[in-house]
C-alpha cells in the first residue's frame, strides 16, 4: 500500500513540475527540483521485485540494484543543487554544483566497481539478506551510505537555513522537507552502523533493519509532499479565487442584464456572453468578472438621476438625496431601481441631482462587489423576469 501511495505521489509531482519546467526551462531552481523528482521516480520502480528481475534479465545480475542506488544518489545531489542555487547567485551556484559532482562521481564509480567485483550469485539480494562478508557487497553499501548521509546532511543544513528566510507557504514546505531529511539522515546513519557491524560479522536483529527501512520509506513521501506543498497551496488559492469570481459573476447577472438593456453603450465587449461559455470559460472568468463589475457600476452611474426621481416619487423630501443602498432594505432599493429603469425606458425626464446607490462600506473592490450582489439578488427576487 505504501509503495502505491509513493508511486502516485511521485507521478503527480513529476507531471506537475515537468509542466512548470516546460514553461520556464531556464529556471535553475525548477530544474533542480524537477531533476530531483525524475531521479526519485526512476529509482523507485527499480526497487520493486518484478521490475528488478526484468532489469537484471536484460542487463545483468545486480543491474537493478546498481541503477536504483545511482538514481538515489542523483536525487540527493539535485536536492543539494536546489539549495546551492537558492542561496547563491547564478554563477556561484553553478560553481558549487560542479564542485559537488566530484564526490558524487567518485561514489558512483566505487559502487559500480564494487558491484562488478561481487560474484553474480551475491548480487541478487535485498539489504536485509545481503552478505556483508563479501567485500564487494560491503563496499557497495558503505560507500553509497556514506555519500547519502553526507549529501542529506548538507541538504538538511541548507534547508533549515533557507526555511527561516522565506515566508509561507514556502517555509511550510521547507519544514516538511527538513523533517523528511532528518528522518533520512537518521535512517542512513543507522544503516551505516549496521553495515559496519555486519561487515565485522556481528549480528543485527531483523526488527532493527526493518525499522530503519520503514523510517526511510516514510520519509520519502513526506519529502515529495514538502516539495509540492507550496505549489499545491498556491494552486488551491487560485482555484478558490476562480470559483468565487465565477459565483459572483453569475450573481451579478440580473443587475447586469437590466443595466445592459438600458445602457448597451456601456458594454466593454459588444458581444453578449453566452451561458455555456460563461460556465466553461475557466481562463477568462477573471476578465469577465472584472468587466461585469465595471459595467454594473457604470450603468448605476448613468441611472443615478432616475434613481433620484424614483426616490422623490416614493415620498422623499424634494431636493434631498435619497438614502444609499446601505441604509435601505435591499427590496426597496431594487424596487427603486426597477422604477428608474422604467422611467429611463419611457423617456421620462430625469432629476438634475445624481444620487449614490450601492455604496461599498470600504475602499476595496470586494466591498463594492458585495453591495452590487446584494442589489442584484434583490432585483432577482423582485423582478424574476430579469435574468442573465
Amino acid at each position: 500500500m505504501l509503495s502505491v501511495i509513493l508511486g502516485i505521489v511521485l507521478t503527480l509531482a513529476l507531471v506537475w513540475k515537468g509542466s512548470q519546467l516546460l514553461k520556464a526551462p531556464s529556471d535553475k531552481l525548477l530544474q533542480a527540483v524537477t531533476l530531483c523528482i525524475v531521479c526519485a521516480s526512476c529509482s523507485f520502480p527499480l526497487g520493486l521485485p518484478a521490475v528488478a528481475r526484468l532489469a537484471d534479465s536484460f542487463i545483468g545480475a545486480g543491474a537493478a540494484k546498481l541503477l536504483q542506488n545511482v538514481f538515489l544518489l542523483g536525487t540527493v545531489y539535485c536536492l543539494q543543487c536546489f539549495f546551492l542555487f537558492a542561496i547563491s547567485d547564478r554563477e556561484t551556484g553553478r560553481v558549487r554544483a560542479r564542485r559537488e559532482l566530484f564526490p558524487l562521481g567518485v561514489t558512483v564509480l566505487v559502487i559500480t566497481l564494487a558491484m562488478l567485483a561481487t560474484p553474480a550469485d551475491e548480487r541478487s539480494h535485498t539489504y536485509a539478506t545481503a552478505n556483508m562478508q563479501a567485500p564487494g557487497v560491503a563496499v557497495f553499501y558503505v560507500a553509497a551510505g556514506l555519500y547519502l548521509v553526507y549529501s542529506l546532511a548538507m541538504a538538511l543544513w541548507w534547508t533549515l537555513r533557507y526555511a527561516r528566510m522565506v515566508g509561507r507557504p514556502f517555509a511550510t514546505g521547507l519544514w516538511l522537507i527538513a523533517a523528511a531529511l532528518t528522518a533520512m539522515v537518521l535512517a542512513g546513519s543507522l544503516r551505516e552502523v549496521l553495515n559496519v557491524v555486519r561487515w565485522l560479522d556481528g549480528t543485527v536483529p531483523a526488527p532493527v533493519i526493518v525499522g530503519a527501512k520503514l523510517l526511510l520509506d516514510l520519509a520519502i513521501p513526506l519529502f515529495v509532499i514538502g516539495i509540492i506543498y507550496p505549489a499545491t497551496v498556491t494552486r488551491w488559492a487560485t482555484v478558490r479565487l476562480w470559483w468565487q469570481h465565477r459565483r459572483m459573476y453569475r450573481r451579478l447577472a440580473p443587475l447586469w442584464t437590466a443595466l445592459h438593456q438600458a445602457f448597451p453603450e456601456d458594454s466593454l465587449n459588444r458581444r453578449v456572453p453566452g451561458g455555456l461559455r460563461d460556465a466553461l470559460g475557466v481562463r477568462k472568468v477573471h476578465r469577465r468578472y472584472y468587466r461585469r463589475v465595471i459595467e454594473c457600476r457604470d450603468g448605476l452611474v448613468h441611472l443615478s438621476p432616475y434613481l433620484a426621481r424614483a426616490g422623490a416619487e416614493d415620498g422623499a423630501e424634494p431636493g434631498a438625496a435619497p438614502e444609499p443602498l446601505s441604509q435601505l432594505p435591499p427590496q426597496v432599493a431594487a424596487l427603486r431601481l426597477r422604477e428608474a429603469l422604467r422611467a429611463h425606458a419611457a423617456g421620462e425626464p430625469a432629476s438634475t441631482q445624481a444620487v449614490p446607490i450601492a455604496l461599498p462600506s470600504g475602499d476595496g473592490l470586494d466591498d463594492d462587489v458585495r453591495q452590487l450582489t446584494v442589489l442584484s439578488d434583490a432585483l432577482q427576487i423582485t423582478a424574476p423576469d430579469l435574468h442573465g
